[in-house]
């Protein structure tokens, strides 16, 4: 397989759920960048497990240990690894997942293409547990694009099938994202999250999971960043934001509702605005051409329901080749939506970074 990722900026992402350790190998970083740790650490703790009953009890501490690329309080310039222990694993939950293939998970698809030898346990290296290193590597990414004035902010606009607020309606600027990152659980409607949460706890009660939506925005972008087709920014974002594993769709502004407007709707006016070039409305997300525009840049990704869940489940058992049944056992979460909030925003980060080196 191939774990590399980027251009100017290149990730190579390695480890298994309930290998030794995961971690990330970082290229192209420039030299001399002061990197707060407590700010990586922060990071890190959004997208942990084991923070409440929304989430799974696995007791991950996510310590980030660099080995490289990190000097005296900087980067080097040559390539940084971070890596992160794994400590709270339950192998033996998995016995059962051997040869029958859990429905939704990558279990069939590796098993042909690795011909059986991946790791099974936890998911190997299919499972949501890399995004950590990706969270690792998004908060470098971040501290940078910040000394540069950028900013990235997401919140929850769906999870259980209750809707909250939308960039679209309540623009994105500072302030709005100053009030998010405050926020265990980010939603721009605070009498909202009630719902969510009940939705997800009754999913739980029965058994099951639910999806949602993540909305990200980022600000104060260069207009001129990307170039039209294959290098796109919405081609360089989708393959970033597409290998989060759970996530399905994706939508850039006004997304699919683009396709029920006019042309006379959908365009974004230009007008000016204290010596800028700024658009009245941002339909398409700050991004046309395939190059930024100045005006914040938009999308959603809709993430899939867990798909580890208690409920008994058709499959097959690939040993014998006969139907079966299972009940997945082990530590799962009924909702991982309010965890990829902080993998979306590195996702952002770290794609942002390429296109401005």
């Amino acid at each position: 397989m191939n774990g590399i990722w980027g251009n100017k900026l290149e990730l190579s992402l390695f480890g298994e759920s309930h290998g030794t350790a995961i971690g990330i190998t970082i290229h192209g970083l420039p030299s001399g960048v002061v990197l707060d740790l407590e700010a990586i650490d922060h990071q890190m703790a959004r997208r942990r497990p084991g923070q409440g009953k929304l989430t799974t009890s696995r007791g991950e501490t996510d310590q980030v240990e660099i080995v490289s690329g990190f000097f005296e309080g900087k980067t080097t310039g040559t390539p940084l690894t971070g890596i992160i222990r794994n400590r709270d694993t339950r192998s033996e939950d998995y016995d059962d997942v051997r040869n029958r293939l859990r429905p939704g998970h990558g279990d069939y698809p590796g098993k042909i293409r690795y011909g059986g030898h991946e790791d099974f346990r936890g998911g190997g290296h299919f499972s949501g547990r890399l995004t950590a290193p990706l969270v690792f590597a998004g908060a470098l990414a971040r501290q940078w694009l910040a000394g540069h004035g950028v900013r990235i902010g997401a919140h929850i606009q769906e999870m259980g099938g209750v809707p909250g607020g939308t960039f679209l309606k309540e623009p994105a600027n500072d302030a709005v994202l100053d009030r998010l990152s405050q926020m265990t659980w980010p939603v721009l409607d605070k009498e909202r999250w009630p719902l969510m949460e009940e939705s997800v706890l009754n999913a739980r009660q029965d058994l099951d999971s639910v999806g949602g939506i993540v909305e990200c925005a980022v600000l104060h972008l260069p207009p001129g960043l990307g170039d039209p087709f294959f290098h796109s920014v919405e081609s360089r974002l989708s393959q970033l934001l597409y290998s989060i594993p759970a996530v399905k769709a994706l939508a850039f502004g006004s997304g699919f509702d683009l396709a029920r407007m006019r042309g006379s709707e959908a365009n974004d006016p230009y007008r000016m605005r204290d010596g800028a070039v700024v658009t009245t409305s941002n339909h398409n997300g700050g991004i046309t051409g395939g190059i930024t525009n100045g005006m914040p840049v938009i999308f959603r990704v809709a993430v899939k329901p867990t798909p580890s869940i208690g409920r008994p489940q058709d499959t097959i058992d690939y040993a014998t080749m006969k139907d079966t049944q299972l009940e997945i056992r082990g530590r799962h979460d009924p909702c991982i939506v309010p965890r990829v909030v902080p993998v979306v925003e590195s996702c952002a980060a770290l794609a942002m970074m390429d296109l401005m080196l």
